[in-house]
């Protein structure tokens, strides 16, 4: 694929966009930025709090620790990290600097002031509306479709910003058209680029991702299910590279303060994209600019795989980013279109429908089972057996079985996420 090739800057594009340092899961953090700009915005500490929030950010907040905050879970308690201690032009970083001072004023904060948290009335899967009132001023502002967009602000009944047209304070985003985006032509782009394009952003999600990965392993997280699986299943690279991404989710899952570079809005993705490939490669001996290419790969199919199925659902992410894995795994390990397009349909065929329940530990657990189907799928076309167009909701192609998966994550499991959320809220 040649530079001048407008899928070769768009795959660069696309890849800056998504590839973005977070500390903790994203959706609190989602909160905590778009707390800590509308606080920067209205000049002080707000008297009262409104978060209004989609089904699918109370669904993914609910049950995570918000980290730097010793301990705290909730929309409540992300709102409080971000207004008090917050950084907002640290993005999805916004509560990395929070100091011990900072973490009892949080606490502090949280027993002396009213957040009222309440369901988003619109039907954007991803809505995130925050109301600070100091005094006789306020300040209302809104996330909206992905982590990062600021959709609308206004102080005192001024229009900031809205849909796009920025004013100050405010720096808004729009993301890169991923229909460019095909198996074949990310294949292309990654066996033909110039490395030096995506180093520096695949280097750091390498270094990010490994780190807080050995941290999960090292030190006791969540459910501990990388450690689980290397006590019971032994030291392979094909346990390796499920418990390794397993124990970086779980340390993540967790409350763990190091950042990940997250992909799809995800750093579950992020970590479950990265750190199967690295074990393969470091196990294989390729060069590290093999794994580069490796890890973009997986990366890329990721984000192809997720763009049909939206940044939220009822189906679960890890799944995209496992069945990637596999297949940056088969490229590893010689293979071509065929391999990587045959190890994709055998993954998903075997794991598509995993659901998202929120973000918890036993991310963990999905993340080592999505994986092992990756690294399954591709075992089974080494052996020459595979899954054909007609089994199920597999069929003829790998982008027309990538299209059913869309449609099942988007349309078909809207009433299963309805009823997830229900189930989480006790409703």
């Amino acid at each position: 694929m040649q530079k001048t090739d407008v899928r070769y800057q768009n795959y660069i594009q696309i890849l800056k966009e998504e590839l973005v340092p977070a500390m903790g899961c994203t959706e609190p953090i989602a909160i905590a930025y778009g707390a800590a700009k509308a606080r920067e915005i209205l000049g002080c500490l707000p008297d009262t709090v409104e978060v209004e929030a989609s089904g699918n950010i109370i669904k993914n907040v609910k049950s995570v620790v918000v980290p730097n905050t010793d301990g705290l879970k909730g929309i409540e308690a992300a709102a409080a990290a971000g207004i008090v201690a917050g950084q907002a032009d640290k993005i999805l970083e916004v509560i990395s600097s929070v100091t011990d001072v900072d973490k009892a004023a949080i606490r502090t904060y949280l027993d002396t002031h009213e957040i009222q948290v309440r369901p988003s009335e619109s039907d954007i899967i991803f809505d995130i509306i925050l109301t600070l009132r100091a005094g006789t001023s306020y300040v209302k502002l809104r996330i909206s479709n992905y982590h990062t967009n600021i959709v609308h602000a206004e102080k005192n009944g001024r229009v900031l910003l809205e849909a796009g047209h920025t004013a100050e304070h405010i720096q808004a985003s729009t993301l890169t058209d991923r229909s460019c985006m095909s198996i074949e032509g990310i294949l292309d782009f990654v066996e033909t680029m110039d490395i030096d394009d995506v180093r520096e952003l695949i280097e750091r999600q390498i270094s990010y991702n490994s780190k807080i990965a050995q941290a999960g392993i090292e030190e006791n997280w969540g459910a501990n299910v990388g450690s689980v699986l290397l006590h019971h299943y032994g030291n392979d690279v094909k346990i390796r590279a499920r418990a390794m991404a397993a124990a970086g989710s779980d340390a993540r899952m967790s409350g763990c303060e190091l950042p990940v570079i997250i992909v799809s809005g995800s750093g579950n993705q992020g970590i479950t994209a990265s750190v199967p490939v690295i074990e393969y490669a470091k196990e294989l001996g390729v060069s590290h600019d093999k794994m580069i290419q490796a890890v973009t790969l997986s990366d890329l199919i990721t984000i192809h795989l997720k763009t049909g199925i939206g940044r939220l659902s009822a189906y679960c992410g890890a799944v995209s980013a496992g069945c990637a894995a596999g297949a940056a795994i088969a490229w590893l390990q010689g293979g071509k279109y065929d391999e990587v397009a045959h190890t994709l349909v055998n993954s998903l065929a075997t794991v598509s429908g995993v659901i998202c329940d929120g973000a918890k530990p036993s991310c963990a657990a999905k993340i080592a089972a999505a994986v092992d189907a990756g690294i399954l799928g591709y075992q089974m076309f080494c052996d020459g057996q595979q899954f054909y167009g007609g089994d199920g909701i597999v069929t003829k192609g790998v982008e027309n079985t990538i299209r059913n998966i869309g449609r099942l994550g988007h349309d078909g499991m809207r009433e299963t996420d309805k009823e997830i959320i229900r189930i989480m809220t006790g409703h």
